[in-house]
């Protein structure tokens, strides 16, 4: 008896879906920016793998499946490293607020500097 290349590859796809859901919920918070730099790296893999995938094939469908493979990765991307950068902002210091200068008509501003 032969098991289906079919059945194979869905029980790889099921497997693969719950081995990373529960790496990706087990994340400390500390790592969650590294681990996004890290997931642009796979899909940038993923852009050249879609390419190729695009450029070799005979059929149009292929072709066609291909270049919207191509295209959802690139928002992938593009779309972690905004994330990234907006991770990243939240652990700059911020710079202390300036006190704001005392109005031209203010007198006790004005009386305060004299002091």
């Amino acid at each position: 008896m032969e098991i289906s290349h079919t059945i194979i590859n869905l029980i790889i796809f099921v497997l693969a879906i719950y081995v990373g859901y529960h790496v990706v919920w087990t994340v400390t918070p500390a790592l969650h920016t590294p681990l996004m730099a890290v997931t642009n790296a796979v899909s940038a893999i993923i852009i050249v793998g879609a390419m190729l995938a695009a450029g070799l094939t005979e059929g149009l469908t292929g072709q066609i499946a291909g270049t919207i493979a191509v295209a959802l990765a690139a928002v992938n991307v593009f779309g972690g490293f905004l994330v990234t950068q907006r991770m990243l902002e939240m652990f700059k210091k911020k710079e202390p607020k300036a006190k704001p200068a005392p109005a031209a008509g203010d007198a006790v501003g004005v009386a305060k500097e004299a002091a």
